[in-house]
């Protein structure tokens, strides 16, 4: 038996089928393009994004296939355009996703970025509103659920931090927070501090450096 070699050492194909290098899918990717397609939502985004066109020039990103990428984004905790382009790249299913042919290069980041400056945010919140009716429509969310299109506007901390629950006692952030000052001797237990005089006490202490929480916490 002949010894195995490198691929870098052997000499390369010159034609490759397509057929050898299609991907399979995703079953997700696969299940939301066919969602999308039966709700008409690639003319929806043309429509929706015509305005902000020339009728002239070199053809742009295709508006159905930049929402895609945000979407792969979104559901793939990707943060920036940067990875969004490369996880893109990275991926045959998502490629297929993106309807993309074999020799076709995925938008650059920097592409991405000329898109979403071009296109106002209102139009991002009206795709992603027709994709979650889409899901609504076929009950794909739960009841009480709620989806979140993240844009580049800065929120404050503390709004999250509302939203916080302990596991292990079901506290939430302001009652946790709430208890610590009883602990110290802050306020008196029958008390109830603002929001403001919750902020302030759970700043001061980050400052002192208590404001330590485990791993199992």
């Amino acid at each position: 038996m002949g010894m195995g070699r490198r691929p870098g050492e052997r000499q390369q194909e010159l034609w490759i089928a397509t057929s050898c290098v299609a991907a399979p899918g995703h079953i997700f990717y696969d299940k939301l393009n066919r969602l999308l397609d039966e709700a008409g939502f690639d003319a929806f985004v043309e429509e929706l994004c015509e305005p902000f066109y020339k009728q002239a020039g070199r053809r742009s990103i295709p508006p159905g296939r930049y929402f895609r990428m945000l979407l792969i984004g979104y559901f793939e905790g990707i943060d920036s355009q940067r990875g969004i382009a490369w996880r893109c790249s990275d991926s045959l299913s998502l490629r297929k996703f993106l309807f993309l042919a074999a020799g076709e290069d995925v938008p650059d980041h920097s592409s991405l970025t000329r898109v979403r400056h071009r296109l106002p945010l209102a139009v991002h919140e009206k795709v992603f509103e027709f994709v979650l009716e889409v899901a609504r429509k076929k009950k794909l969310l739960k009841d009480g659920s709620l989806c979140v299109g993240v844009n580049a506007t800065t929120l404050e901390a503390n709004a999250a931090m509302k939203t916080i629950v302990r596991r292990d006692t079901g506290e939430s952030w302001p009652e946790y927070v709430r208890r610590l000052m009883i602990e110290e001797g802050v306020i008196d237990e029958d008390d109830d501090p603002t929001d403001e005089e919750l902020r302030r006490f759970d700043k001061d202490r980050s400052k002192g450096g208590k404001k330590k929480v485990s791993n199992e916490e």
